[in-house]
């Protein structure tokens, strides 16, 4: 039965040259020596090695990339690193999304290691049992991203999560809010590890954490649905840490609506920095993460590890704080 996955390597291999006579032997064969040009032909016969073998074993190499959702600023930013880095080396990107599904998550991984790529990019740190085995057996490097968490010998790019959390819910207090509630959406690890933070910078402070958390795509209109919900459990709020800029735009728009006076009645912070929330008035307080650079980082370690080239494995890109006119 044909290989389908012949390559020219492997020719060179089993006809003891390099890949580049054989290379040289399909384009130009009379530049080639006999007794090596007969050599070639036999390994390419024996494997039935055809022109439609040579085109494929000559195209970009791939790297596969998962994405929870192709609704998002975020992840368009961290896109447009990656392939910053792809196109200018020569390297195709093949994105998928998941729709923040594990199991969803699970099979792309599981097809996309079953294909031909040179290396994968993740963007969650949190797998399946059956996801994490084939991640751990993979024979390509393997980079995640938007976080700093993963096991030895996998590449990591991000920030601290955790600490964002807990230093914007420091910002908040500290403006002398005392009811901050946390307004989650999807309660992926980001999330969740946010809102870690959120919990220990408010018991540090003596004062009961408060969540709401819907299980959505964040979105304005969740953010606005999410403020009578969140008025109506707390009485007292004056306060709103929010998960994602989208929230906190739909949050900001339902409080002007009422007649609420930021950050007078209710402080307001979002997280990412997106353009959305920069677009207001007054300009939503945020965490700003640096995604077109993690994104672009990542790639290229990732590319640096598939060429066997030494390389840093944990990068952390930082965020900073923004205040805007909300806080």
């Amino acid at each position: 039965m044909k290989n389908q996955r012949v390559t020219l390597q492997d020719i060179a291999l089993l006809a003891g040259v390099t890949k580049m006579t054989v290379s040289r032997y399909l384009r130009t064969p009379e530049k080639v020596a006999a007794d090596t040009a007969a050599r070639i032909a036999d390994v390419m016969k024996e494997v039935n090695f055809t022109d439609t073998d040579e085109a494929r074993s000559n195209q970009k190499p791939r790297i596969g990339v998962l994405v929870p959702s192709f609704n998002n600023q975020i992840f368009a930013d961290l896109l447009a690193g990656i392939e910053s880095v792809t196109l200018e080396q020569g390297y195709q990107t093949l994105v998928v999304n998941y729709d923040y599904s594990r199991e969803r998550e699970e099979e792309h991984i599981v097809q996309f290691l079953a294909y031909p790529i040179a290396g994968l990019i993740l963007t969650d740190s949190q797998h399946t049992l059956r996801a994490e085995k084939y991640l751990t057996a993979a024979k390509i490097p393997v980079a995640q991203v938007m976080d700093l968490e993963g096991p030895a010998g996998r590449i990591a790019v991000g920030f601290d999560n955790y600490q964002a959390g807990y230093d914007m819910t420091e910002a908040l207090l500290a403006s002398g809010k005392r009811q901050v509630v946390y307004f989650g959406a999807m309660s992926d690890a980001r999330d969740l590890k946010r809102f870690q933070g959120y919990c220990r910078a408010m018991e540090n402070q003596g004062l009961p954490p408060c969540q709401i958390t819907p299980h959505k795509v964040s979105s304005v209109s969740v953010g606005s649905d999410m403020l009578a919900m969140a008025r109506r459990l707390y009485p007292d709020l004056d306060g709103i840490l929010c998960t994602n800029d989208d929230l906190a735009v739909g949050v900001l728009q339902e409080c002007l609506r009422l007649g609420l006076k930021i950050p007078q009645d209710i402080a307001l912070s979002g997280f990412h920095g997106l353009d959305i929330g920069k677009a207001t008035t007054p300009g939503i307080a945020s965490v700003i993460t640096p995604r077109f650079d993690i994104g672009k980082v990542a790639t290229e370690i990732l590319l640096k590890r598939i060429k066997g080239v030494p390389c840093i494995e944990r990068v952390d890109l930082h965020y900073r704080i923004s205040l805007g006119g909300t806080i």
